[in-house]
C-alpha cells in the first residue's frame, strides 16, 4: 500500500469513527457558497464543507470568535548570578595594563629624542624600550579583548561608569542569561522576568554575550536594579525573556491544522437566509509564536468564527471526499 492509500486509509478511519452515519451528507460540497465578508477562498476545489444542525452536533463542532491580541514573546531560559568582584578585576587589568602601555610609550619617546639628541641615550636601551612598549601594548589589547569578550555591552564609558558604581553600592546586580538550544535571538528581548523564590523580579537586558556558557547558547547580560537581599553570587535561578509584543490572533493549539502546504485553521462561512446548513473552509494562517496553551497567528480577520473543536473530523471528511477511485480500492 502506498504512502498516499495509507493517508487515505487514516482520513477515512477518523472520520468512519466520528460520524459513519453522516457522511454522504456532511460530504455534500455546495460551490456556489460565497462568504458575505469576502473571505478567502477554501484550499480545497470542491468548495466548502455543509453540515446541517444534526450533523454538527453529532460530530461535535465548536466555533468561538478570534481574538486579537499583542503578547509579548516569552523566551525560557536560566540564569546565573554573576560575581561583582570578576567585573572589577576585568576592568582593572584593563586600566593598568594600559597605564603600563602609556607609561612604556613615554619612556621609549624620552629615549629616542636623548637618542637623537645624541645626549647619552644608547640604541640598545632606545630598542629595549621600544621592545617594552610592543610588550605593554600587546598585553592591553589581550586584556581589552578579553573585557569585551566576557563584558561586551558595558563597551560605553558611561554604561560601564554607572553600572560598575551600582554593582559597588550594592544597587545592582549582574546577571548571565542563557538561552540553551538557541545560537540566535533575532531582536533582542528588552526585558528578563527571573523567578527568585516564587517571585518575579524583574531586569534590564543590558545587551547580548560574546562568550558561550556551560549552555553553548545565546547569552546576555541582565542587570537588576535594587536587588533582593540574600542573592548571592553564584546562584542559579530560573528566568524568561520577554520580546517585544506582537499583535495577532490568538486561537487555541487544537484548532490548528498543519499540512505540507502550511498551518490553517477552518472558519464558519455566513450562513444565507433560509438555508439551515452551516459552512465551513480552510483560511490559511501564519504561525507567529507560543502563547500560553495556544498561539498568536496572523492571516485572520476580527469577525472570523474558528472551529477550535471538530476540525480533526472536517479534515477527515474533506480528505474522503477528494479521494480517488483506485481500481483496487
Amino acid at each position: 500500500m502506498t504512502k498516499r492509500r495509507i493517508a487515505n486509509a487514516s482520513r477515512a478511519i477518523v472520520a468512519l469513527t466520528c460520524a459513519l452515519a453522516l457522511l454522504v451528507a456532511a460530504t455534500t460540497r455546495t460551490a456556489q457558497a460565497q462568504d458575505d465578508d469576502d473571505d478567502a477562498p477554501p484550499a480545497q476545489a470542491g468548495g466548502p464543507l455543509a453540515l446541517n444542525p444534526e450533523q454538527r452536533a453529532a460530530v461535535g463542532i465548536v466555533v468561538a470568535q478570534a481574538a486579537p491580541a499583542k503578547p509579548g514573546e516569552r523566551i525560557a531560559a536560566f540564569a546565573h548570578v554573576l560575581d561583582p568582584s570578576t567585573l572589577t578585576a576585568d576592568l582593572g587589568e584593563v586600566d593598568a595594563t594600559r597605564a603600563a602601555e602609556r607609561s612604556a610609550t613615554a619612556e621609549a619617546t624620552r629615549l629616542q629624542g636623548l637618542y637623537k639628541a645624541g645626549a647619552g641615550a644608547s640604541l640598545r636601551n632606545l630598542e629595549a624600550a621600544q621592545a617594552e612598549v610592543a610588550k605593554a601594548r600587546a598585553e592591553a589589547d589581550a586584556a581589552s579583548a578579553r573585557f569585551a569578550q566576557r563584558w561586551s555591552p558595558l563597551a560605553s564609558d558611561a554604561l560601564r561608569r554607572k553600572i560598575v558604581d551600582g554593582v559597588a553600592s550594592g544597587k545592582i546586580a549582574l546577571v548571565r542569561v542563557d538561552v540553551p538550544g538557541r545560537l540566535l535571538l533575532g531582536t533582542l528581548p528588552p526585558s528578563a522576568s527571573l523567578d527568585i523564590d516564587g517571585i518575579a523580579v524583574e531586569g534590564r537586558v543590558l545587551g547580548p554575550l560574546m562568550q558561550a556558557g556551560e549552555a553553548q547558547g545565546a547569552a546576555m547580560l541582565v542587570a537588576i536594579d535594587h536587588p533582593p537581599a540574600g542573592l548571592a553570587a553564584g546562584a542559579r535561578i530560573a528566568a524568561t525573556l520577554v520580546g517585544s509584543a506582537r499583535s495577532g490572533f490568538l486561537v487555541p493549539r487544537g484548532a490548528i491544522v498543519y499540512e505540507e502546504g502550511g498551518a490553517f485553521v477552518y472558519h464558519e462561512l455566513a450562513q444565507k437566509p433560509g438555508d439551515d446548513k452551516t459552512y465551513y473552509a480552510r483560511k490559511p494562517v501564519t504561525l507567529l509564536m507560543r502563547s500560553g496553551d495556544g498561539w498568536l497567528v496572523d492571516g485572520l480577520d476580527d469577525d472570523d468564527r474558528i472551529v477550535v473543536r471538530g476540525n480533526g473530523v472536517l479534515w477527515s471528511l474533506e480528505g474522503i471526499g477528494s479521494m480517488p477511485a483506485d481500481d483496487d480500492d
